[in-house]
């Protein structure tokens, strides 16, 4: 049953994740436009509907019966472009996080390059946890309140974006903790 499962999404482009997970691509050009031009509320509301539909592609997929190999991929994709976008802007309005943005940036790299081994010696990459999606809520939370408070109150707290950003740091840090045992242990499977 399973077998017969897999082989419907297998080679399906346009599957109700994947199309949310390609919206989510597409809004970081408005993203950035809105956040360029100093447009907060429109720039807060792309993001919440871009960290909304991340919340939900994962969970459709699985609903749906519509988990693939290209939503496996793609997922990761989206999520690290948006992170990258929303990174600089965050940079650029507050260079007092660049250490935590570097911090961020890091674990993701690390995080491509266990993808990219794991890959190169044939073992499949499993599909994203739920610890991995706590730091990504967690910081579109983070991203979208500072914004909001600047965007509503005019409140540009170097504290508080701190502190934000910081939480954002454990828990993707927690995150990478967490894929680096399921790493080894995956790799422990495959030698």
């Amino acid at each position: 049953m399973e077998e017969k499962s897999k082989t419907l999404t297998d080679g399906k482009i346009f599957t109700v994740p994947n199309i949310l997970t390609f919206c989510r691509i597409v809004l970081i050009a408005p993203f950035l436009y809105f956040f360029i031009t100093e447009r907060y509320i429109e720039a807060t509301a792309i993001l919440t509907a871009s960290g909304l539909s991340d919340c939900f592609d994962g969970l459709l997929a699985r609903k749906l019966n519509q988990v693939s190999d290209l939503g496996k991929l793609l997922d990761p994709v989206a999520d690290k472009l948006t992170l990258v976008a929303v990174a600089v802007c965050i940079c650029v309005m507050f260079p007092i996080v660049i250490p935590l943005m570097i911090i961020l940036a890091l674990k993701d790299l690390l995080m491509l390059c266990g993808g990219l081994y794991m890959i190169k010696k044939g073992i499949k990459p499993p599909a994203a946890k739920w610890y991995g999606k706590v730091g990504t809520i967690v910081f579109y939370f983070s991203v979208c309140l500072i914004v909001f408070l600047k965007a509503f109150y005019q409140i540009e707290s170097d504290i508080l974006t701190i502190v934000l950003m910081s939480l954002t740091a454990i828990t993707m840090i927690f995150a990478l903790v967490k894929y680096f045992q399921l790493f080894l242990k995956l790799k422990k499977e495959n030698i």
